[in-house]
C-alpha cells in the first residue's frame, strides 16, 4: 500500500493480482486463488474484488459456495446465472445482483452472448454470521438514479430501496460528469474503500485511474472530481482494525 495524504491509502489498478487465462482475465484486489499477498486479504467485511472478463460463451459452470455474502456488479455485457434454488435470471450493465451462499448454494455465471464479451466486478463481503439460510435477488439500478449522487444499492437493512445483505456495509455508486465533484462524509467509527469501475477521478490529493482503489479509516469528509466520466462505488464498512477475520 502507498501512502497519500489525510491518512489514506492508493492501491493502483497495476498493483493487482492478475489471471489470464483463453476465456477469462481477471484483476484481483485481494488474494485470491493462485494470488497470494499477506498485505492484501481482506479490508474491513470486504474480502473479495475481482474485475472479471469473460470471452463471449464462455463462464464458470456449476460451482458451490458457503458462507459468504457475494455481490456481482455488471458493467458490460450480458451474464446468464443458475443456482441450486431454482433461480435463473440474464442480468445486464446496470444490473447488481446478491447472493447468500450460507449453508451452501451451488451456482453458474455463463456470458450470454456468443458475440460480446462481459465485464463485471463480483465482490464477496464476510457475514454477519455464519449458516444462513442461502438466498438470492437481483435488481436494475437506472443511470438517471445514479448520476452525480450516491446511489445506495447495498444495504445491510435494505434502505432507499437497495439489496439487502447480512453485513453492517453500505455500497454506493455514482456515474459522475466531467468536471462534477461529489462530496461523503465518513464517520468516526467507520472504514472507507473505493473502487473505481472506469474513468479518471481526484481525492486527496490522490489522481485515480480506472481500476484504482482507495481505502481511509475514521471521520473524515471526502471530495471526489471526475476528471472525465467516472462510475465510482464507495464501500462504507465497518472499522478495519477492529475486524477479526478468524471470527467470519
Amino acid at each position: 500500500m502507498k501512502p497519500s495524504p489525510n491518512n489514506t491509502k492508493l492501491r493502483k489498478s497495476s498493483d493487482r493480482g492478475y489471471v489470464h487465462q483463453a476465456w477469462l482475465k481477471s484483476y484481483h484486489s485481494f488474494s485470491f486463488t493462485g494470488y497470494y499477498d499477506p498485505a492484501y486479504m481482506h479490508y474491513s467485511v470486504l474480502r473479495v474484488i475481482n474485475e472479471d472478463v469473460f470471452a463471449a460463451g464462455r463462464g464458470f459452470g456449476m460451482h458451490p459456495h458457503k458462507n459468504m455474502e457475494i455481490i456481482t456488479y455488471m458493467l458490460q455485457g450480458e451474464l446468464r446465472h443458475a443456482d441450486s434454488l431454482g433461480n435463473t435470471a440474464v442480468i445486464k450493465a446496470g444490473d447488481v445482483q446478491c447472493m447468500t451462499a450460507g449453508t451452501g448454494i451451488v451456482h453458474s455465471e455463463i456470458n450470454a452472448s456468443e458475440t460480446n464479451a462481459v465485464h463485471l466486478l463480483q465482490i464477496w463481503i464476510f457475514p454477519e454470521r455464519k449458516l444462513l439460510e442461502p438466498s438470492y435477488k437481483d435488481q436494475h439500478f437506472t443511470q438517471a438514479q445514479k448520476q452525480n449522487r450516491w446511489c445506495l444499492i447495498v444495504s445491510h437493512d435494505g434502505r432507499e430501496n437497495s439489496l439487502k445483505i447480512h453485513q453492517d456495509i453500505s455500497l454506493f455508486t455514482t456515474l459522475l460528469a466531467e468536471n462534477k465533484s461529489l462530496d461523503y462524509m465518513l464517520p468516526a467509527h467507520r472504514s472507507l474503500y473505493i473502487q473505481l469501475a472506469s474513468g479518471e477521478i481526484e481525492v486527496c490529493g490522490q489522481h485515480l485511474s480506472a481500476g484504482d482503489a482507495l481505502m481511509a479509516d475514521g471521520s473524515k469528509e471526502f471530495t471526489f472530481k471526475a476528471l472525465t466520466q467516472s462510475e465510482i462505488l464507495l464501500f462504507d464498512l465497518p472499522i478495519h482494525h477492529s475486524v477479526d477475520i478468524m471470527q467470519q
